[in-house]
């Protein structure tokens, strides 16, 4: 109710016809703001409430009237300032149907290419999993099971095996499976050592193109992130794609925020508190170094502070001598 009332408080300033409800739009897929709902919800916010999102975004907007703004889309930012009630619902509409249909298409896909990725090397999976259904997955099957195990719980022991697939142990979304750990190695005494360094995220699937998990890369199209200019690693976009890998080697068949099974959003969420955290900005500076480097090796290079003793270095550095001595003089 609070939301509600704060939204129609809000467009009632965008004039008269705020209050007159005109006959629906067609939601257009070609639409730039579809486009920008899929990247938003990969790579800023994937399970999100747009009324509020939009009403929160026009309490920013009125806040910031000075303050430039570079970083908005020209579209969205004239739509959300001048458009009526039923321009901004549609805005909403337009991003949503972005954010909730690309979420559906990587679900789609990562459900057969997870299978790929977790086979033994140069062996099948035995018993065989199906790549259209789920129904042998999650703790039903002895190879998704391990890699779903919660951290610090023993897969091995016969009697938490039966305890996870009966359900007697809840898996809760706080609870991270081992598969996010390098080489599925957790060490109780330092949790931060291989957290979210598996081979399993593959991030380039989703935000580059699933070709792209390759190292010859055979897409003859843009990739997701050259679409939208995105040249390094953000914090959401991590979390997103953790919890799609998971998803995809879970029993459920359909993603649902509020699957109390999978606890997809809390799982999601738990991600994101942890790596906002100021306290924790160390670790997750490592980490975002090391993505950046798997995932835009290019622009990491640009960013990278120049090798000691290299033919660069070593003329900066005369030319730093040069100036410091000038200005002495």
């Amino acid at each position: 109710m609070a939301v509600q009332e704060a939204t129609s408080s809000i467009l009632s300033k965008c004039g008269s016809s705020a209050l007159q409800m005109g006959p629906q739009k067609k939601v257009s897929s070609s639409d730039p703001l579809v486009s920008h709902g899929r990247h938003f919800g990969r790579t800023v916010f994937a399970l999100c409430n747009y009324p509020s999102l939009l009403t929160n975004g026009i309490l920013r907007l009125e806040q910031m009237e000075d303050t430039p703004l570079e970083d908005f889309s020209a579209d969205l930012l004239e739509r959300l300032k001048d458009g009526s009630e039923e321009e901004i619902i549609h805005v909403g509409e337009l991003i949503g149907r972005g954010a909730v249909g690309t979420r559906g298409n990587d679900t789609k896909t990562l459900k057969s290419a997870v299978l790929n990725w977790i086979s033994p090397k140069g062996e099948a999976i035995q018993p065989p999993l199906h790549r259209n259904s789920k129904i042998d997955r999650g703790f039903n099957h002895q190879l998704t099971g391990s890699l779903l195990c919660p951290a610090g719980l023993d897969w091995n022991n016969p009697q938490m095996k039966e305890n996870l697939w009966s359900g007697k142990v809840l898996v809760c979304g706080d609870q991270w499976p081992i598969f996010l750990y390098a080489h599925h190695v957790y060490d109780p005494e330092d949790p931060w050592c291989g957290l979210l360094r598996s081979r399993l995220l593959a991030y380039k699937h989703i935000v580059k193109s699933p070709s792209s998990v390759e190292r010859e890369p055979k897409a003859t199209r843009s990739g997701n992130a050259c679409l939208h200019g995105m040249k390094f690693v953000t914090i959401p976009s991590i979390a997103y794609i953790t919890t799609q890998v998971r998803f995809a080697l879970s029993l459920s068949s359909v993603f649902l925020q509020t699957n109390t099974t999978t606890d997809s959003e809390m799982f999601y969420h738990s991600f994101l508190n942890l790596l906002e955290d100021p306290e924790e900005s160390k670790e997750v500076d490592e980490l975002l170094t090391w993505w950046n480097r798997q995932v835009f090796p290019t622009s990491f290079a640009a960013k990278r502070a120049i090798s000691v003793n290299s033919a660069l270095f070593k003329i900066q550095q005369s030319l730093h001598v040069y100036h410091l001595v000038h200005n002495v003089i």
